[in-house]
Formats: C-alpha cells, sequence, structure tokens
C-alpha cells in the first residue's frame, strides 16, 4: 500500500452543503452499516463518544440508539448539515459543533471512543485526522472508522460510475480514496501506534421501489450531481440507459442493491508511569 507523502500537493477539502439530498442517498445507507459496525465494536454503554464528520446525524442517531452513550459530541464542517443533525428528535442532548476533522475543536483526552463514519477518503490529509481522534481519545479508548470499499467496487453508486468509465467519462473520486481499502486503513491505524488493531468488511442491501427510485438518489451526491449537469441530455439518457442495463431492470419493479464497507478499529495505548525510586527508599 502507498501512502502519499508529505510533501505532495493535498486536495481540497470537501464539504456537503445539501443535508436532505444527503439522507435520500447516502444517509440511509449509512445507517445500514451502522448497527453491524456497532456490534463490531462491541464497546459498553455509558462512554463519552465523538461522531466526528458527524454529517446530518444520520450515524449520531444509530450511536444513541445503540449504545446508550453518557455523552455524545458530533463534529462537521458544514453548517447546513450540522443544521439538519440538531433537528432531529432523537439527538438531543448531542453536542453539535462546526470544525475540520484535521484540528477538531476538542481538548485532549476528552473522549473514550473517536469514530469516524464515511469520513476518512474525504480528508485531505487522512493521517492527520487519525492523529486528532488519537489526540483527542483517552489512554485505552477505542478509535475505530468505517468507509466504502471504493477500490473493490464496494461504492453503492458503483453501477453508475462503471456505466460512466464504459461511456469513457470517469466521475471523481473521493479525494484520499486510497485510504478506504482494508490493507490502507490497518496500516494508518498502525502507524498511528495503535493497539490490537482490526479490520473487517460490511456487505448491507437496500430496497428501493425502483430503478427511477434509485437514479433519483444518486442524485444527492455532489460530484455525481455535477457530472451529471456536464453532460448533454442524450449523453446522459444514454449513460442512464446503460446503468439500468447493467442493473438488468427491465420494467419499473422494486430493486435490491449491495454494497460493501471496509471497517477498522483499535485502541489507544495506556499511559505508562515510571517510578524512580529515591535514594531513601532502596537504602
Amino acid at each position: 500500500m502507498t501512502i502519499p507523502r508529505a510533501d505532495m500537493p493535498l486536495p481540497p477539502q470537501f464539504v456537503f452543503d445539501d443535508p436532505a439530498a444527503y439522507e435520500l442517498m447516502m444517509g440511509r445507507w449509512s445507517a445500514l452499516v451502522a448497527d453491524p459496525f456497532l456490534d463490531w465494536l462491541a464497546l459498553p454503554p455509558g462512554l463519552a463518544w465523538l461522531d466526528d464528520g458527524c454529517g446530518n446525524g444520520s450515524f449520531t442517531e444509530s450511536l444513541l440508539r445503540r449504545q446508550r452513550p453518557a455523552t455524545v459530541v458530533g463534529v462537521d464542517p458544514s453548517p447546513e448539515q450540522l443544521a439538519f443533525a440538531r433537528q432531529r428528535a432523537s439527538t438531543v442532548g448531542v453536542r453539535f459543533l462546526q470544525g475540520d476533522a484535521q484540528a477538531l475543536p476538542l481538548s485532549d483526552a476528552s473522549v473514550d471512543a473517536a469514530v469516524m463514519a464515511l469520513v476518512l477518503f474525504f480528508l485531505a490529509d487522512p493521517q492527520q485526522g487519525i492523529r486528532e481522534l488519537v489526540r483527542v481519545t483517552r489512554p485505552g479508548g477505542t478509535i475505530a472508522a468505517y468507509h466504502w470499499d471504493m477500490d473493490g467496487g464496494g461504492f453503492p453508486l458503483q453501477p453508475i460510475r462503471d456505466a460512466a468509465h464504459a461511456d469513457g467519462y470517469e466521475p471523481q473520486k473521493p479525494p484520499s480514496a486510497w485510504a478506504a481499502t482494508l490493507e490502507a486503513s490497518e496500516d494508518l491505524w498502525l502507524q498511528a501506534g495503535l493497539l490490537d488493531v482490526r479490520t473487517t468488511q460490511i456487505e448491507v442491501c437496500r430496497d428501493f421501489d425502483s430503478f427511477d427510485d434509485f437514479w433519483r438518489t444518486a442524485q444527492g451526491n455532489p460530484r455525481l450531481r455535477d457530472f451529471f449537469a456536464s453532460l448533454a441530455p442524450s449523453v446522459l439518457q444514454r449513460l442512464k440507459g446503460r446503468v439500468r442495463e447493467q442493473l438488468g431492470v427491465a420494467g419499473g419493479g422494486p430493486l435490491v442493491l449491495k454494497a460493501r464497507a471496509n471497517a477498522v478499529q483499535g485502541r489507544k495505548r495506556q499511559v505508562v508511569h515510571t517510578h524512580v525510586a529515591s535514594d531513601a527508599e532502596t537504602a
């Protein structure tokens, strides 16, 4: 696995600014991964959690429902996403803060568990993002993430990407898609000095009422939305037909699609206090 050099220029930060569209598209996909991810972490209730890159609060809802945490802090760079998250009835009591995952607005060792749900590959500098997770987590605490298996074809909108590629187009990937593989995730967690590093894959299925329902949700991805807008109407219709053909959808019936996420977790080292015996103690 090749990690970009420190002297390489960083890609621009990517921010979602349409929370309703995000909920329709990626929020619902993320919620499907959240429960098996939290089961895999197997952490006790009553902890202080950080939902780093909380977006519109989709994962935050699952966290509150499943973990019964003592406290939750959600951090995201998008004010629009945070406003949506605050309006969810179940997130009352969550402390939502606007901030950058690469410079978290939290004090050192202030949470027991820090997670990123579908965030790592959007960071311009994933290594710095992980360093921040380590900084704000207490010794012995858990640091974890899940992200779509982009290189392995696990992205929920992969059928559209494949059809576009077959037509000679290449929709833009997240800026740090390289970090989303199991190998890269494990390496990044180990390089951060974390212990008991483990990885797993989580496959989920989502039902759509029809192909048009699926196609409509794709508009919630800003990069894909911009890509569609760049195409001539005839080209866009050809692309849509290619996706429909690829999925084997002839009529207007229901559709079931799969996606796959790569997950990683590790534990922050405990602080070791070394006692130096005095002359009196050794006498």
